[in-house]
């Protein structure tokens, strides 16, 4: 069987992990199976990411009725725990796209179409990691004489749908000028920002000042807000579904920071992220 079926059929499916328990994972399946894919997400970040039953029966990251399942970095009730002063974290490991295809194909094949829808979100997951990092290397390193900071580049994906997807970096001088550069396929910011460029005109503070109004950033329709507190905000649609927001504080002027966001190749960031 062809891995395109696998993909095809996975979509309907609801995803149920194989490193779980049996009988937890006919529970889920049998509860959720028929539910749309927003249900079937809502049960994996439980399954996945939620509180888990601990060896006391209590819930994971709280104090069982004996103590012994404390706090991280708490001691439970009556426990002589030692509190965690050293360890690195988790390492950040992308899904290996090839591999989870083959794991899909595998499941399918032996008719484990929970193990196969897994395997498939997975493999999902994995790709959109790779766009995003793929376009977060090709972003400019200074904005505006301003450095990027490394430490806060971020690429983040749900892996559903293709609609989670989210980028960002920022660039600082190391004082107070800074200015963050996040490209997301976010449903509501483009819902936001739509309703700004169909109302037409621009909006006013009772003292006068304007508030936002529309402009274009290289031929891109955008909005461009200022607020004292939080400086300009440039938010600027690349296709139906993706977004690019520019936010900029401690800029002189709104020329300023058109200037900052003109380095960006949107263009270039429109055609990784496949809009049209």
């Amino acid at each position: 069987m062809k891995i395109k079926y696998v993909l095809a059929f996975g979509a309907g499916l609801f995803l149920i992990s194989a490193g779980t328990h049996a009988q937890v994972l006919n529970r889920l399946k049998n509860r959720v199976e028929n539910k749309a894919e927003q249900k079937a997400g809502q049960e994996i970040d439980k399954l996945f990411n939620g509180k888990k039953k601990d060896q006391t029966g209590g819930q994971s990251g709280q104090g069982g009725a004996n103590g012994a399942g404390g706090q991280n970095g708490q001691a439970g009730a009556g426990g002589n725990n030692p509190s965690n002063n050293s360890g690195a974290g988790l390492i950040s490991t992308p899904p290996d796209v090839k591999q989870n295809l083959a794991d899909a194909e595998v499941a399918y094949k032996k008719n484990s179409y929970g193990e196969a829808r897994y395997s498939v979100q997975q493999a999902m997951l994995g790709v959109e990691l790779e766009i995003g990092n793929k376009i977060l290397r090709s972003l400019p390193e200074t904005v505006s004489a301003l450095n990027k900071v490394a430490d806060e580049d971020r690429v983040t994906s749900t892996g559903w749908g293709w609609a989670g997807l989210t980028i960002q970096r920022e660039y600082s001088d190391g004082n107070d000028k800074q200015f963050t550069a996040i490209i997301a396929n976010n449903s509501v910011w483009m819902a936001g920002v739509n309703a700004y460029l169909t109302s037409g005109g621009y909006a006013q503070q009772t003292n006068g000042q304007q508030n936002w109004k529309q402009t274009k950033l290289k031929g891109y329709r955008a909005i461009i807000e200022y607020s004292d507190g939080s400086g300009y905000k440039l938010s600027v649609p690349l296709g139906q579904s993706s977004i690019i927001v520019f936010e900029g504080r401690n800029f002189a002027t709104e020329p300023d920071m058109m200037k900052a966001a003109e380095t960006f190749n949107l263009d270039g960031i429109k055609k990784e992220l496949g809009e049209q």
